[in-house]
């Protein structure tokens, strides 16, 4: 069991819990936020794994911070972060609803989110702000989780968070009317549906997030069909007692890029009083229902992603067993009975992603990096238990499987650690 400390520096390094490394293993992406819930970070930067040589990626000017960071699946690799306002003020400053994505190349940052925030809205515009933006396996959608200024400003308990996708169909240029309204390269949606109040013990949901693309392909039906494209989420649900439960959720989404720009039965771009609505047939649907349960609904912490397994098959979730140890369990995305996968007897501690070509996944449990198998349950020692566990917030595979990424804290300083996967 060997690691590795790749940065040194009085610094605080960040890293994103899923999309940190660049396609060929070589680079590690992060930011310098001081922790992950204060943006403060001037600039994104990468790490090599094996020299430990450092570079800037993108540096923030005009006020402005950046962080977040992910890469894509491809070469030569493009970064995608959030970007906050430039010029800050005391009316359109860092928030939710005040930051977009930017997708970076060659140092230059290109909006990938347009927004407009004055009506007539413009369909494929956002009127907000996007965040934790991840490319798909393939490289050519995003998601990313959103909140909406518009329905901040009109009533602050409307400003709901949702899951969105940003497709390449074409830039979106709305007319500009406000000095915070932008063009972005990316033709921008809501995929989920929330409502501020919803109905106890049904399926609705006040709030959509930590989303994950199902597959690398997609995943199968039961009648033999590939869905190509679909996110799954977690909703937040009212149960009859009106207890906010955690379940998980997926959408299915359109196989063709123009039908994005289809409106169902509510506009794509929203209204004054509504946020924008998913495209045409675009609907989510519930995979579990743990109100029966002794610990019901999905764990809040450790903080998760939901992470679906590379043929698609399965989405991996953390909730806690009948003695109320946090484990890790999977889904169908055709629904069905969860699957526990870990019997153990401390918690899983963190984020997880799976192995892309085992049936495994790294987390932390037992203050140690753990690669667990998913059929036996059996986990592996990555790395020595240590006094204080690795930081929960990422513990992301390398695209060709040998490595895993995590942090630990030294010396009062966040720092980026790898392991070897035997």
């Amino acid at each position: 069991m060997t690691e590795k400390q790749l940065t040194f520096d009085d610094r605080n390094h960040q890293l994103t819990n899923i999309n940190v490394w660049t396609a060929d293993s070589q680079w590690l992406v992060y930011d310098l936020r001081p922790s992950g819930a204060s943006f403060t970070s001037l600039t994104v930067e990468r790490v090599n794994c094996a020299t430990g040589a450092t570079e800037v990626l993108y540096q923030a000017t005009q006020g402005a911070h950046v962080g977040v960071v992910t890469a894509s699946p491809d070469l030569p690799p493009r970064y995608v972060c959030i970007h906050g306002p430039e010029h800050p003020d005391s009316h359109w400053k860092y928030d939710f609803h005040h930051r977009r994505g930017v997708i970076i190349q060659h140092g230059q940052a290109e909006n990938l989110d347009a927004c407009d925030i004055t009506a007539p809205f413009t369909p494929g515009a956002l009127r907000g702000g996007s965040h934790v933006h991840v490319f798909s396996p393939d490289g050519s959608h995003l998601s990313f989780t959103y909140n909406d200024h518009v329905m901040h400003e009109w009533d602050a308990s409307e400003d709901l968070r949702n899951v969105g996708v940003a497709v390449p169909l074409h830039a979106v240029c709305p007319v500009k009317q406000h000095p915070r309204e932008y063009d972005g390269s990316h033709f921008c949606v809501l995929v989920s549906q929330t409502r501020s109040k919803p109905t106890p013990g049904s399926d609705e949901i006040n709030r959509a997030y930590e989303e994950g693309w199902v597959g690398n392909q997609g995943y199968r039906k039961p009648d033999g069909s590939q869905q190509r494209w679909a996110l799954a989420f977690i909703g937040d649900t009212l149960s009859s007692a009106g207890d906010r439960l955690a379940e998980v959720f997926i959408v299915d989404l359109p196989e063709k890029m123009q039908d994005y720009a289809l409106a169902g039965d509510w506009p794509l771009e929203g209204s004054e009083t509504r946020l924008p609505a998913p495209p045409r047939g675009v609907q989510q649907r519930r995979l579990t229902f743990s109100a029966e349960r002794r610990y019901p609904g999905l764990v809040s912490q450790p903080r998760h992603w939901l992470r679906a397994s590379p043929d698609g098959s399965a989405i991996a979730f953390l909730m806690k067993d009948d003695h109320g140890i946090v484990q890790l369990w999977t889904v169908s995305p055709n629904g069905g009975t969860p699957q526990q996968i870990t019997r153990s007897a401390s918690d899983i501690q963190s984020a997880f992603s799976w192995h892309p070509k085992r049936n495994a996944l790294a987390f932390i449990c037992d203050n140690s990096v753990m690669l667990c198998e998913v059929v036996s349950g059996k986990m592996q020692r990555l790395t020595s238990r240590s006094d204080s566990a690795p930081s929960g917030d990422a513990v992301v595979i390398s695209p060709d499987g040998q490595q895993v990424a995590y942090m630990r804290d030294i010396n009062g300083y966040r720092q980026i650690f790898t392991a070897a996967i035997g």
